[in-house]
């Protein structure tokens, strides 16, 4: 079985999206290592698998999906890329959640909202004080 490298324009797409969340190849320790389960003694003998590691965040991904380490290559860095991506997205939309939280907080309540608020309050109030001990006369 012989090696297929990845298309050029798989590895165009793969550079792009590095260069649009500014991620540099230095940033990535790249090691390779024997992968385990099914495919024989292939994969006993070679190291297909490929293990990335982004030094800066501390993100780590391990790809053994095909037996060819070209591959394994590619799709670990799209994996690590996608990774990254979910963090910063769940970073930003926490940033942006804690942000609308503030300003509802902040909002003056209108003059009939505050009456119902009230209303409710006072009425829970009355709830509670029929809740009181039953006297046994």
């Amino acid at each position: 079985m012989t090696s297929i490298p990845p298309s050029r324009e798989k590895l165009d797409q793969i550079e792009k999206r590095m260069v649009a969340l500014g991620i540099s190849e230095s940033e990535m320790e790249e090691t390779f290592v024997r992968s385990g389960g099914a495919g024989g003694q292939k994969v006993n003998k070679s190291s297909s698998c490929v293990m990335l590691l982004h030094r800066p965040t501390g993100l780590r991904v391990k790809c053994q999906t095909t037996r060819h380490q070209a591959m394994n290559r590619l799709l670990a860095r799209r994996l690590l890329l996608d990774k990254i991506e979910r963090a910063r997205q769940s970073r930003v939309d926490a940033e942006k959640a804690e942000v609308e939280k503030v300003r509802r907080q902040k909002v003056k309540r209108s003059r009939r909202a505050k009456n119902r608020m009230l209303d409710g309050k006072v009425r829970r109030g009355e709830k509670k004080r029929l809740r009181g001990a039953v006297s046994t006369d």
